[in-house]
């Protein structure tokens, strides 16, 4: 089957990264909520990756194109802004298999040594599946930054939403990348336990950051896609969105539990009515002031429009 090159669908900030993709989907496709709900996963040939890095390098050097190489590759190099960071597409690329993936990073640091960076998403299902050892090898080889969606910490709710794991397995394998010495950056998602049950979906997802405690994390506000299980039961009345009022509660909430050492936490995706950032502990205080102003004043003009929301 020919690979087909996913969509462009990244972490913030990796903006400015060269997108290399070595799958197209993801293996925990049945997470209800998600816009890769479904998916197939494929496996890029490892052959086929190395002649899109053998391009690049090429581009790069004298600015020739190599034959046979898809437009896109040319694309993504000349809008590549910062040329030190690349990030592996695609849902879940760790997931791609390990000694393909060792010499894929290896002939990355080859032929392009000048990066600086290789970032990819990763299940905690891929994370457990790799050996302490092996994720210390790859950080050898520059992958430097992984993104884990925690999405929630309630077993429960982690249950409704298949995403396969506990809370403990996601500290688990939290816990095992930052051993291993690669940065992680968490993500959860406000409202993802509904109108009902927010609170314990906070308290829950704050314990089980505060239990990896990890350099960097996001909030994200759920946003409903339709083709997904969530978003039929949200039309059928079995699931009740909070108010974007009520998700900068739930980020309040976040905020006044969270204890973490030193992490950058931010809530800048598009998803979100309102944008905090900064470090925590250390600007705690300013987070909660700022939050505390918009929820007290019930003022919807302070939120982002709902029609510039998105994914």
């Amino acid at each position: 089957m020919q690979f087909i090159r996913p969509e462009i669908i990244r972490p913030p900030s990796e903006r400015y990264s060269y997108f290399l993709p070595l799958t197209s989907g993801c293996s925990n496709n049945t997470c209800t909520f998600c816009n890769y709900y479904g998916s197939k996963l494929q496996m890029r040939d490892a052959g086929e990756v190395k002649k899109e890095i053998d391009a690049i390098a090429r581009y790069l050097k004298d600015g020739v194109c190599l034959p046979n190489i898809p437009d896109i590759v040319y694309l993504v190099i000349n809008q590549w802004w910062d040329r030190k960071k690349i990030f592996l597409q695609d849902g879940d690329a760790l997931v791609y298999p390990y000694p393909r993936l060792e010499q894929i990073l290896r002939y990355l640091n080859e032929k392009l040594p000048f990066i600086e960076r290789i970032g990819a998403y990763a299940t905690a299902q891929d994370i457990l599946r790799r050996s302490l050892d092996e994720l210390k090898n790859l950080r050898d080889m520059n992958l430097k930054i992984l993104y884990m969606g925690i999405e929630s910490g309630n077993d429960q709710i982690l249950e409704k939403i298949c995403k396969g794991v506990t809370a403990d397995q996601l500290v688990e394998a939290g816990s095992k990348v930052r051993e291993a010495g690669i940065t992680l950056s968490c993500t959860v998602i406000l409202g993802l336990g509904s109108k009902e049950d927010s609170e314990q979906h906070i308290a829950a997802t704050a314990s089980v950051l505060n239990r990896i405690d990890p350099e960097f994390a996001a909030a994200l506000t759920l946003t409903m896609v339709p083709g997904t299980p969530l978003y039929q039961d949200w039309e059928q009345g079995a699931f009740t969105l909070i108010s974007p009022l009520e998700s900068l509660e739930e980020l309040l909430s976040f905020v006044k539990l969270s204890n973490f050492t030193d992490c950058f936490f931010s809530s800048m995706h598009a998803s979100n009515y309102f944008s905090i950032r900064g470090k925590l502990p250390q600007q705690k205080n300013k987070m909660i002031q700022e939050l505390e102003y918009v929820i007290t004043r019930k003022d919807t003009s302070l939120l982002r429009p709902e029609y510039l929301r998105g994914l």
